[in-house]
């Protein structure tokens, strides 16, 4: 008979062990992992890719794939209404059928590829309903509503009929959220489920988490990588590396106090909001890994920084400081003038597609960019910001309105003559696995726009500027002949930069280039952006909907929305006193991790449970 340690605990890990048989051998994906989770509270598990994290929650949930993945060890026990305490390794399929999505339910990160694309979210929802409570169709058909209503979509009855790619990104993911809930689960596994989502929508998805574990006393483990997330719903904090767990606390303490240098550099690498960095701290200047994977902390001689503190104190910029840079940088003249630029797409209907209708993706846009400038642009998705990008370079066309580079108006430009404004106008796409082609090696892709512009007389030459290029992004020329799987999400960004800074630019939009990284490996590619910028005199537009890290690269930044400027000013100004209303929601759902916010929501948190009690 499996016994938990203790009466409040609702699930006990002991000992978890999931490897994964590879090509090169075994790797031990959860490793050794022991956790509690105790009715209504929240658990959040942190770490890089990589970390083991997800794992642990498909190991919980039994839905590991065997082969490759296998349970190895260990047991998890859990406290069923329908079983009693029971050990989920060991019970047989049909019992975890009853506990999976029942007992234990799960959000999934990516809520596109969880929904399936030719059934409605309204008949997906009712199916985990009709499966699980033995009701009739109209019956679950009204459960359904009424949890769209719960997890606060607009338009239920709309989106009950509506298919997966007919809904933003947000309302997917409270889709999932509702048939996650469908059955009044016990515990609820959230894996990564804000990632790649706007601040707003991010926020709106915690504080309704929150409010169903208090309302249900319902017991959460929130999985992310990102601290300043976890900081704004955890009780207690988990973070792993390479599959172990290496520290474990309440949240205020973890923040407070963090033991382990891998905590250390995770709270170190986060952008700030309250002051600018020259650079943000990495894990690498707190830790050291061996072959094996041990971790240590670097030796005394070793270290850049001897505290978090310290690490701030030595990149601080002051405000003086940053009014000198942007004094000197509108002292020339600027590269790049937008003047009322429109891009419209037209809505057509019927058979004959009448236009009836036009998004006006961007309107009446007007901005400069001065020479060696980071201009930030930010805003919700759909606001028009990736439109402006690439109406910029021509990968749009505009619909009116100018473009002036260097002197130079680019809208009458021949696709001869815009070819050749490639070799200074550059972009740095969101996704890089689908900018790199999956069939050639890196390094051909490197080479392949050189060979295009005429740069270097030979393909040796090339070769050599190619690797060179790897090296000043952190790769080497092992690298070279390898292709584009073989690498991690942080190492492929590397390539698409480096691809980029081929043919020697002067001018460089990155969009959305760091938004799906962890923040860890952000940290390092937002170092290398800016250190780039330093060597080569580069002008950057950085477009993002993470108004934090668009902070920390911009000397100014554009607000936009609905297609239109709401507004624009330098970087600490438009964060100290934003003028308009959007601007301000933008700043306030950003998650801060501030020890004072930590408090007043753990507070807020007993509050409510005394109030619950009481009642």
């Amino acid at each position: 008979m499996a016994n938990l340690t203790d009466i409040d605990t609702i699930l006990e890990v002991k000992n978890l062990k999931t490897y994964f048989t590879t090509e090169t051998g075994v790797m031990k994906a959860v490793d050794d992992v022991s956790f509690k989770l105790k009715r209504g509270e929240t658990l959040g598990i942190v770490g890089e890719s990589g970390s083991g994290k997800s794992v642990t929650s498909l190991s919980i949930m039994r839905l590991i794939s065997s082969p490759p993945g296998k349970i190895e060890g260990g047991e998890i026990l859990f406290n069923s209404p329908n079983f009693g305490v029971i050990d989920l390794v060991q019970i047989p399929e049909a019992d975890m059928q009853v506990v999976r999505g029942n007992d234990i339910a799960m959000i999934f990160q990516e809520p596109m590829t969880s929904l399936n694309p030719v059934y409605t979210c309204g008949n997906q929802v009712m199916e985990a309903i009709i499966l699980h409570q033995k009701v009739s169709k109209e019956e679950a058909k009204r459960k359904t509503i009424d949890l769209f209503i719960k997890v606060l979509l607009p338009r239920p009855e709309a989106i009950f009929d509506s298919y997966p790619h007919q809904i933003s990104g947000g309302q997917k993911q409270r889709v999932m959220i509702a048939m996650a809930l469908s059955c009044n689960p016990s515990v609820l596994i959230a894996d990564e489920p804000t990632t790649a989502l706007d601040v707003t929508v991010q926020s709106t998805i915690i504080e309704m988490l929150r409010k169903l574990r208090d309302e249900d006393d319902m017991s959460i483990i929130f999985i992310t990588h990102d601290l300043g997330v976890i900081a704004e719903i955890a009780d207690r904090v988990m973070v792993m590396y390479q599959g172990k767990v290496v520290e474990e606390g309440p949240i205020y303490d973890l923040f407070d106090n963090p033991k382990h240098p891998y905590t250390k550099g995770l709270l170190a690498c986060r952008p700030r909001l309250d002051f600018k960095l020259k650079r943000l701290p990495v894990v690498s200047d707190f830790m050291d890994t061996n072959k094996q994977g041990v971790v240590t902390e670097k030796k005394k001689e070793d270290r850049k920084y001897n505290s978090l503190g310290e690490a701030i104190i030595m990149n601080y910029v002051s405000d003086e400081e940053i009014a000198i840079h942007n004094e000197k940088l509108h002292q020339k003249a600027p590269n790049l003038v937008v003047k009322n630029l429109k891009t419209y797409f037209p809505i057509k209907k019927g058979i004959f597609g009448k236009i009836v209708d036009y998004v006006k993706a961007v309107d009446d846009v007007s901005f400069e960019v001065y020479p060696g400038e980071t201009i930030g642009l930010v805003g919700e998705s759909g606001c028009g910001k990736t439109t402006l990008g690439r109406t910029i370079l021509r990968l749009v066309e505009p619909t009116s309105g100018e473009i002036e580079f260097e002197g130079r108006n680019i809208n009458g430009l021949k696709a001869d003559e815009l070819r050749m404004l490639r070799k200074d106008m550059q972009i740095i796409f969101q996704d890089p696995y689908s900018s790199l082609n999956p069939r050639i090696t890196i390094g051909e892709a490197i080479i392949e726009p050189m060979r295009i512009h005429g740069i270097y007389d030979s393909d040796f030459a090339r070769k050599r500027h190619a690797v060179e290029l790897l090296e000043t992004v952190n790769l080497t020329k092992n690298h070279y002949q390898r292709y584009p799987f073989e690498f991690s999400g942080g190492q492929r960004q590397r390539i698409c930069i480096a691809r980029a800074l081929a043919l020697k630019p002067r001018f460089i939009i990155c969009d959305e280039s760091v938004s799906a990284l962890d923040v860890s490996v952000q940290a390092q590619v937002l170092n290398l952006l800016n250190k780039l910028k330093e060597d080569f005199g580069f002008t950057y537009i950085f477009i993002s909907h993470d108004l934090s890290v668009v902070k920390f690269m911009s000397d100014r930044i554009i607000v936009m929305n609905k297609g239109i400027i709401e507004e624009i000013g330098y970087a600490q100004d438009i964060y100290l006193n934003p003028k308009k209303e959007y601007t301000k929601q933008l700043i306030e759902a950003i998650p801060k991790g501030d020890l004072e916010d930590i408090h007043k929501a753990q507070l807020k948190r007993l509050q409510a449970r005394e109030l619950k009690n009481l009642a």
